[in-house]
């Protein structure tokens, strides 16, 4: 069942509106890029200014003399659609949410990626999903997901990227994309929409609410759907998670992030960076200046 619709239109003809792809011959232009380097693993590097000092401000002060571009985004004429690729271009790098889930009565799956997701809370846990378009043309993961109010959240890695991004096809509705994507369903013990057994996390979650927008620039049109779901249940691959169930291994993990248009990212290089206390920096005199309240003007 496809989840592939964009901004707007049907779930069909979305990508041909979009144009998310740049690429005409996108295969001759993969050709001329290296090879993927699955040597690369995830390793920790110093940050970008070790010796950074409170009041420093930015490491790069080259570009300030530089303006930025004003954008309504109602402004007239401009369609709603560059407001779409600008933003998913812009708010990156962002976590794929991989959704599988089931139509009421289990007669079909559905499994298919969203850029739309996110971690909101942890008490209980909460994580939400964004739907392009309104409950009067679902995508069938929504339709789905408010059938039957439930779903599993996988989280994709590098090693199964191709796959994930192909259960974007636009499926007929009874079609399901597990096949065309050769990843294995597991059961869970909570819910009844399977996991990805590929997955190095996956959380079983229920459905909390739904909120439908209506759009700014067609007044009366559903334009998207925002679905809160809760996590019941979590599945960590033993190879990633330590032993109190606290931290996943990113070089286990090996998440992939959304840039923009049809672009992925992969996470193989960090850096750490404690969190400052007030309290312990102001130790220092200098420090400690900028703290002090400063009269108009200054």
């Amino acid at each position: 069942m496809s989840t592939s619709a964009g901004p707007s239109g049907s779930k069909m003809d979305a990508e041909s509106e979009v144009k998310r792809n740049p690429h005409p011959d996108f295969k001759g232009v993969e050709a001329s890029r290296p090879p993927f380097d699955p040597t690369s693993s995830f390793h920790f590097v110093q940050t970008p200014k070790p010796d950074w000092q409170p009041g420093d401000g930015a490491n790069d002060k080259s570009k300030l003399h530089l303006n930025h571009r004003e954008i309504d985004p109602y402004q007239e004429g401009r369609p709603i659609v560059h407001n779409y690729k600008l933003l998913i271009s812009g708010i990156v790098p962002r976590p794929v949410g991989f959704v599988s889930t089931l139509t009421e009565g289990g007669k079909s799956t559905n499994l298919a990626p969203f850029s739309y997701f996110n971690l909101i809370n942890h008490d209980p846990p909460l994580f939400m999903l964004g739907f392009s378009g309104g409950f009067q043309r679902p995508k069938d993961s929504l339709s789905n997901l408010a059938a039957t109010k439930e779903c599993t959240l996988n989280i994709i890695s590098e090693d199964f990227i191709e796959a994930a991004n192909y259960t974007s096809l636009n499926c007929p509705p009874d079609v399901s994309e597990w096949a065309f994507s050769g990843l294995t369903p597991a059961k869970g013990s909570v819910v009844k929409c399977d996991r990805v057994k590929e997955a190095v996390f996956s959380i079983e979650a229920v459905l909390v609410e739904t909120r439908e927008w209506e759009s700014k620039v067609t007044p009366g049109k559903k334009s998207g759907v925002l679905a809160i779901v809760e996590g019941v249940r979590f599945w960590v691959r033993e190879d990633a998670i330590d032993d109190e169930g606290t931290m996943i291994d990113p070089k286990v993990l090996k998440p992939v992030s959304r840039l923009g248009g049809i672009t992925f990212g992969r996470t193989t290089e960090a850096y750490e960076l404690p969190r400052p206390t007030f309290d312990e920096v102001t130790k220092d005199p200098e420090v400690a200046k900028l703290a002090a309240p400063k009269g108009n003007g200054q």
